[in-house]
């Protein structure tokens, strides 16, 4: 078969049936021609035998007899055709390996551009041309170029696989859906096609999802990598200058020590050099009073030697050295001692240089609190900011709410926390009385509470001025060596771990441990009664500084 794109005066050897050049031509009693099998196929399908052109209608069925004068022009026009196919296949695009070819090119195969479903055939741009123009060729599926267009086809049928069997879940065609698959369920391949498609997408959107969730995790365990060396780097920092303090506590233990035994070395010294002097000064003596008697024995003056033998007769009055000894000092006892004290002071060192990481380490969790006037007894008066509070002299007039506590002073912060870590610092500094710490959501807020655990409350107190107390059901009392001026208290909720620290001296006061969290947290503070005055400094809620 040859192409459609021809010269005008040419178009008189295309079948108006077909669209394409006259194979076997036929010339009908109105003098119209087509192809044999074209109008054979059109007379056998319709019910009159008319002129696909002129509508012109025969009482009989003609005759078809080939046009041998027309099969002669068409011979000659499909040379001249295939010729020009063949000197214009420079300007068309040729096959390349691995492309679907033409299954009409006669010459050198060309690469098809579309393959169609109904005609079961790959076209090239020029043979492509009849569905592109034909109005009966247009309604032809069209598409992409596909190899082996005969997989398309029912293996037992030998009819186009057009349906799809929802039973069984493939693709038949029409004489399988009344034969082999007739109680079954159908539907258009196009609509199946469709539901698949959609299916597809949504498939493709999950896979999007996932792909988006999973490089979401991988930021996630990438910031959790960089959350980790910032830990790594302050903990080590830290340790630095732990050791580096510790370093320093030795090395100074170590010059004392040196200096210790220095001295005593020095003192041994300085006695034995007094001692020495001593008997050398008395060696001095009995020397001269050797020469003297030598000098008088070898006198030949009778009177002389007898009057001056008494004052040199005797030796010259000296210390009794006997029991005099240098003082050995106990160096080894002041080995034993220094370690002592080192050892004392490194684990004093050392307590107070972890209190300090430790303080430092909570503190990075800060958070900032304002206390909830909806909660405050009447009692109470709170700053404009929310950050100061201590007991008045005058109840006010407030709606008793069930927020708010009726009989103790008291009022909760405004945030709840209900999981991970929070800390906060409060100045108790001129305060005789105070509470501090946090409570859960259902409290009792009305008439006496108990502060205990078991109650919802993990708090401290201060009472009397220097009794301090951890609220823990029978109370204990923690060891201070002083009153903290500013307490930090420190919550990790998933730990169950309440902790309050002496900001100033960075030490632990108490620690809650082993705490069953289930409900929302909130601070608690209760700057007790103002006792006339005495007591009349409020609670305040600092912003946290670390040092």
């Amino acid at each position: 078969m040859a192409a459609a794109n021809y010269h005008r005066s040419e178009d008189q050897f295309l079948c108006s049936i077909c669209l394409d050049v006259f194979n076997d031509p036929v010339t009908i009693p109105c003098g119209h021609n087509f192809c044999k099998n074209c109008i054979t196929e059109h007379w056998n399908t319709s019910d009159q035998y008319r002129c696909p052109i002129c509508k012109k209608v025969f009482n009989t069925r003609p005759e078809l007899h080939v046009n041998t004068f027309i099969s002669e022009m068409v011979g000659q026009f499909r040379d001249k055709a295939q010729q020009e196919a063949s000197s214009s296949s420079s300007e068309l695009q040729e096959s390349k390996p691995g492309e679907v070819l033409c299954d009409v090119c006669t010459g050198p195969k060309l690469k098809a551009l579309k393959s169609c479903l109904d005609c079961l055939v790959s076209y090239c741009e020029t043979h492509l041309e009849p569905h592109l123009t034909a109005s009966r060729l247009k309604r032809h599926q069209l598409i992409d170029p596909v190899e082996n267009l005969e997989d398309r086809m029912c293996t037992k049928h030998d009819k186009p696989l057009e349906l799809f069997c929802k039973t069984d879940q493939t693709c038949v065609c029409m004489l399988c859906s009344v034969l082999d698959h007739k109680t079954h369920e159908f539907v258009p391949l196009k609509e199946e096609y469709e539901e698949k498609k959609a299916k597809l997408e949504e498939t493709e959107a999950e896979i999007q999802q996932m792909i988006q969730k999973t490089r979401l995790k991988i930021q996630e365990i990438k910031h959790s990598v960089d959350l980790s060396k910032d830990d790594a780097d302050r903990e080590m920092a830290e340790g630095v200058r732990v050791f580096t303090a510790l370093k320093e506590s030795v090395e100074r233990g170590q010059a004392e020590f040196i200096d210790t035994i220095d001295k005593k070395l020095k003192t041994t010294k300085k006695q034995a050099e007094a001692f020495i002097k001593e008997l050398e000064q008395e060696i001095c003596e009995l020397m001269k009073r050797s020469t003297e008697v030598q000098q008088l024995s070898r006198s030949e003056d009778h009177l002389h030697l007898i009057q001056r033998v008494q004052s040199v007769n005797s030796a010259p009055p000296t210390k009794d050295w006997t029991e005099v000894n240098v003082c050995q000092p106990l160096y080894e006892e002041t080995v034993r001692n220094a370690v002592a004290q080192l050892e004392e002071t490194l684990s004093e060192e050392m307590k107070k240089l972890l209190d300090q990481a430790e303080l430092k380490r909570v503190q990075q969790y800060a958070v900032d609190v304002t206390l909830d006037p909806d909660t405050a007894h009447p009692d109470l008066i709170l700053s404009e900011d929310g950050k100061q509070v201590h007991h008045g002299d005058v109840t006010k007039n407030l709606p008793d709410n069930p927020e708010r506590f009726s009989s103790c002073v008291c009022v909760l912060g405004k945030q709840s926390f209900s999981s991970g870590r929070f800390y906060f610092e409060v100045q108790v500094k001129g305060k005789t009385e105070w509470d501090l710490g946090v409570v859960r959501e259902s409290i009792n807020r009305k008439g006496k509470i108990t502060l205990s655990p078991e109650k919802g409350f993990w708090s401290i107190w201060l009472r009397n001025g220097n009794e301090y107390k951890a609220c823990t059901g029978p109370s204990v009392r923690p060891s201070l060596k002083s009153g903290p001026e500013k307490v930090g208290v420190f919550v990790d909720y998933e730990e169950g771990l309440v902790s309050f620290y002496d900001v100033d001296s960075a030490a632990l006061i108490y620690s809650f441990t082993d705490c069953s969290f289930t409900e929302k947290l909130f601070p608690y503070f209760s700057p007790s009664l103002n006792y006339g005055g005495k007591n009349s400094t409020p609670l305040i809620i600092s912003p946290v500084s670390v040092k």
